[in-house]
């Protein structure tokens, strides 16, 4: 009779046992009611009067389907997000909310919608981090209550209407274009300035004029085919009567 019930005791303890792997914490329950977190290892469940809810709490990955969202200059777009958390009281997230991967991921569209909504599209497209900052920072205040650390939030792609990304093409391309006639006249200025000076130091250094006039001379001599008609300027006389006085 004893040996009988030494094995029905022995076959009801190897049925209890359940297997906390590393990255799960389990949250047990003894006649409905929280009774202790459960670390990783090899543990004592009783059936019938207990029961263990094993929970991942390794960082997950919450891919937020496009939103569609409105921004404050009233223009359509569709936002789509990436959102990394993990559980850090695993108590409040089986306790405090049914399931935490769809609140986490519904909180997210709400929030993004409602974020967007308070921005124009220049800043929406400029700032994405300051954007996604303010996601992060506006979901993390909700999850707390339910053990849930948001990590970060990344978003993945903004998609606007195809008039739009004309418009948007439009836009940067006259950009560049100003951009560029403003660094062509600043060139020419500065083109300009230089000639100047140039100018002025031939005019009044003797012999300066003489001088460019045969470099001029050398250069354009170097082509066979070319026919030179020399003319001699007045400052290239005036040089020589200078050096005649002298």
């Amino acid at each position: 009779m004893y040996y009988y019930i030494l094995i029905a005791f022995v076959i009801l303890v190897l049925a209890s046992i359940r297997q906390v792997n590393q990255y799960e914490r389990g949250v047990k329950l003894r006649f409905g009611k929280f009774v202790k977190l459960v670390d990783p290892g090899w543990r004592i469940v009783w059936p019938i009067i207990e029961s263990m809810q094993k929970i991942d709490i390794r960082i997950k990955a919450v891919d937020v389907p496009y939103q569609d969202t409105i921004t404050q200059d009233n223009i359509s777009c569709k936002i789509n997000a990436v959102i990394y958390y993990r559980i850090a009281d695993v108590g409040k997230a089986w306790l405090e909310v049914e399931n935490v991967m769809n609140a986490v991921s519904q909180l997210a569209q709400t929030t993004m919608r409602n974020v967007c909504g308070e921005l124009s599209l220049d800043q929406l497209l400029s700032k994405r981090e300051d954007t996604a900052q303010r996601i992060k920072n506006t979901i993390a205040a909700h999850t707390a209550a339910w053990g849930v650390e948001v990590g970060s939030v990344e978003l993945k792609d903004i998609s606007l209407p195809e008039d739009m990304v004309r418009t948007i093409a439009k836009q940067a391309e006259a950009e560049r274009e100003k951009r560029a006639v403003i660094i062509k006249s600043e060139g020419e200025l500065a083109a300009a300035n230089n000639l100047s000076q140039a100018a002025n130091i031939l005019a009044t250094s003797d012999g300066a004029m003489h001088l460019r006039t045969l470099a001029t001379l050398n250069d354009v001599s170097s082509d066979q085919s070319n026919t030179i008609v020399f003319a001699i300027p007045l400052e290239v006389l005036r040089a020589f009567e200078r050096m005649g006085q002298k």
